[in-house]
């Protein structure tokens, strides 16, 4: 994920703080210029960078750490709390009708990130529409009707109009009764005056309720004189910052929502409409230094489960803890899962699993993972519903017939059974559990009781104790 390489090199430098109960001049100073390093490789733009040091440095310095927490523990809060701060505020985004004009240069994601807020407003109870005026780039208009197909949202284009703000009046009409409208708006590949007067005439049509920057992840130092641009000309509210599963910086966005004076309202990651995150600062600098995203991960799993379960009304996840599990109850599973977004992005959620944990696995270990996981579903079509719901029965013939039939190997139709099986004895355990015995296995799970689950992932306890 953008940012990996910057999360990587902070909590890397944190690191050098390992064991020591305090801190003299010598240790912050190397820390703060690591930290520079690490901000500075990842194109955030150099005042913010002394700034952010500075502040670091002098907290780290004066500020006194509280009893039983370590040095590296006392200075992670710090550059917690000062990344907090220097991304600022979530852009305000009330759930009620308003007009949305999204701007940016050409490539930066702009089709693709107005099908995916779309999306968003109507999974929460709104009506929204798209509106495409880009008649500058080919393809602009089928890319954008396609995306909001899938996002099951209305549309309104022209494909054979030449007039941006004509489109945008009688988009503004034909989407009168949607709840949000989002205006899509033509990029170019650089700031040219064509442009800027184009988005500006379309601004006073469509007399947006909010204006949206969106930015590549990749953008780089050239983020600041693009925002300032953009501010001067229409006023930026928020940036959606998108590409986000790329190997991009990202520092230039960062660098943008300070130099507009504004905030993140959203952030893109991936191809589908449902790759896309309302932007919460706590959570995303919780994420880049490796402490985890509950509140994002709880919301992704309630989503996933809940799409899941819409496509088989006979399926509770809840059974599970009353009958018996059987691999449909793990294909579910499974499928829950894959709707939850790509898996490191998901191991970044969760504390003690990202950040450190996922700098020592090798490259191309969350590939292998959802490879795996791929073969097992194979595997899964390839099985009768008996064999489905009795593994059990499954023995050396079937085993053999199952293998074939899904272009696998006998030994991964095994190491299926035996995941299945290593499932079932967990959930076994939580079947006939109060809430509070619940509670505390799920401590135990999560490192306070020692032997657990926290334990084998390097110790469940958050950074500040």
């Amino acid at each position: 994920m953008v940012l990996d390489d910057l999360g990587t090199s902070l909590r890397s430098s944190l690191d050098t703080l390992q064991g020591k109960t305090r801190l003299d001049e010598d240790d912050v100073e190397e820390i703060v210029k690591e930290i520079q390093r690490s901000l500075l490789s990842a194109d955030v733009d150099v005042s913010l960078v002394m700034e952010l040091s500075d502040s670091i440095e002098t907290r780290a310095l004066e500020e006194e750490p509280p009893g039983g927490t370590t040095a590296r523990d006392h200075v992670l809060k710090i550059v917690y709390e000062e990344m907090v701060e220097l991304v600022g505020d979530s852009t305000a985004l009330p759930l009620e009708p308003q007009t949305i004009l999204l701007a940016g240069l050409q490539g930066s994601g702009k089709t693709t990130s107005a099908a995916k807020m779309a999306w968003w407003f109507s999974t929460k109870g709104l009506r929204p529409a798209v509106i495409q005026t880009d008649t500058f780039r080919p393809g602009a208009y089928d890319q954008a009707e396609q995306m909001a197909e899938r996002a099951e949202v209305d549309f309104y284009g022209d494909p054979d109009g030449d007039d941006p703000v004509e489109i945008a009046r009688e988009g503004m009409e034909a989407t009168a009764d949607a709840d949000v409208r989002i205006v899509d708006t033509a990029g170019r590949h650089a700031l040219e005056d064509d442009l800027i007067a184009e988005i500006e005439e379309i601004e006073r049509e469509v007399d947006p309720d909010r204006s949206l920057l969106v930015l590549d992840a990749a953008i780089g130092q050239g983020a600041k004189d693009q925002a300032r641009q953009f501010e001067e000309s229409i006023g930026i509210d928020g940036v959606v910052i998108t590409k986000l599963d790329g190997t991009a910086k990202g520092g230039g966005a960062l660098t943008a929502v300070n130099e507009t004076g504004s905030s993140i309202a959203f952030l893109g990651s991936g191809e589908t409409v449902q790759d896309i995150e309302r932007f919460e600062p706590s959570g995303f600098i919780s994420r880049l230094l490796g402490m985890g995203d509950l509140k994002q991960l709880s919301e992704r799993v309630e989503r996933a489960m809940q799409e899941t379960q819409e496509e088989d009304d006979d399926w509770d996840p809840e059974d599970m803890l009353e009958g018996s599990f059987t691999l449909k109850d793990m294909k579910k599973q499974m499928d829950a899962m894959n709707r939850m977004g790509p898996l490191d992005q998901v191991m970044d959620m969760i504390p003690g699993l990202g950040g450190g944990m996922m700098d020592q696995l090798p490259d191309d270990a969350m590939d292998v993972t959802q490879d795996r996981m791929r073969k097992f579903e194979r595997i899964m079509d390839s099985m009768t519903d008996e064999e489905l719901e009795n593994p059990r029965v499954v023995g050396q013939e079937r085993t053999r017939r199952i293998a074939r039939g899904s272009g696998t190997d006998e030994e991964t139709v095994r190491q299926l059974l035996e995941q299945h099986s290593m499932m079932e004895r967990t959930i076994e355990q939580f079947q006939g559990m109060g809430e509070g015995d619940m509670q505390r296995m799920m401590k135990k799970m999560g490192g306070g009781g020692g032997g657990g689950l926290g334990d084998m992932m390097g110790g469940g306890k958050g950074p500040f104790g």
